[in-house]
């Protein structure tokens, strides 16, 4: 095959890509659950932006004068907690918390395990087997109790649990993607690329990665929720954001102690909890599907 050929070959791979992106966005429009997703999440990204204009109160102003309001009681929207602090103005700053470690620990998780995932597909041969083998030592713990186990060693602190939720994910970008390069590294216009001359780390970051960002971004999609919910479990056990920062768990945390006095913390928080983690879902699955050639939507 000639260069011409070769050239040839790779706009037609890109003008194809295009084309895909461009129907993208009509097929999640059409999927209603992925739209409804995708507008929660829009809501929740513009409440944790503009938190303090949407705030009614101070999120850690104490009142124990006004502990454990109930709903609309005094100007309060949801009430108060034991120490009086307005819950609605803790859950709205606790969708920043949410937020922060969501994308940011998928992030850390999505960087580190793409590249392992694309230097053992690539690759392949013993430096696979070792960085698979390794991968598959983290895969033996449970995702949460993972968390657990390297909040104990790093600490407390927001920047440790993005660092301990982002090692925690990492083993399962680098599966995903390691499985999406074995496939695309035998197709014909890498061979072309290769018998051109060029480079592995031109071949990995121009062609390989970017034909491989499909099953990428639906991954991280559904990871953010999981962050979320891992976020929530180390904050209730005490292990996450330390008080008095407002975050749902944390909330929840303290809500627990008084379900029958005043339901308010637990119940809002839960539910914060719960739609987010839901709409993400749905946005992901919205995404899974857009992105398969072999779905309708």
């Amino acid at each position: 095959m000639t260069s011409i050929q070769a050239e040839e070959e790779i706009v037609k791979t890109m003008e194809d890509k295009r084309k895909k992106e461009q129907s993208l966005f009509r097929k999640l429009i059409k999927n209603r659950l992925a739209a409804f997703g995708l507008i929660i999440i829009f809501l929740l990204t513009i409440t944790a932006i503009f938190a303090p204009l949407i705030a009614t109160h101070d999120p850690n102003s104490m009142d124990v004068t006004k502990s454990l309001l109930g709903v609309g009681e005094q100007g309060y929207l949801l009430g108060t907690d034991n120490f009086g602090r307005d819950i609605f103005s803790r859950i709205v700053y606790g969708s920043r918390i949410s937020l922060i470690v969501g994308i940011a620990a998928v992030l850390f998780g999505a960087v580190f395990g793409s590249l392992l995932g694309v230097v053992a597909g690539y690759f392949g041969g013993k430096l696979d087997s070792i960085i698979m083998r390794f991968m598959d030592g983290l895969f033996a713990f449970p995702f949460i109790l993972l968390a657990i186990t390297l909040m104990t060693v790093l600490g407390q602190g927001l920047f440790n649990v993005i660092l301990a939720i982002g090692i925690a994910n990492i083993p399962g970008f680098a599966r995903v993607v390691r499985g999406q390069v074995l496939g695309v590294k035998e197709s014909e216009f890498i061979e072309v690329t290769r018998s051109l001359g060029a480079k592995h780390r031109r071949i990995i970051f121009q062609h390989v990665l970017p034909n491989s960002l499909a099953p990428i971004i639906v991954y991280a999609t559904m990871s953010v929720a999981g962050a979320i919910i891992s976020e929530a479990a180390l904050s209730f056990l005490g292990l996450g954001v330390q008080p008095p920062t407002a975050s749902w768990g944390s909330i929840l945390k303290d809500g627990k102690d008084f379900l029958v006095l005043n339901p308010n913390m637990a119940t809002f928080s839960g539910l914060s909890i719960l739609i987010t983690v839901l709409s993400i879902n749905l946005f992901g699955d919205g995404l899974r599907d857009a992105l398969d050639p072999k779905m309708k939507v």
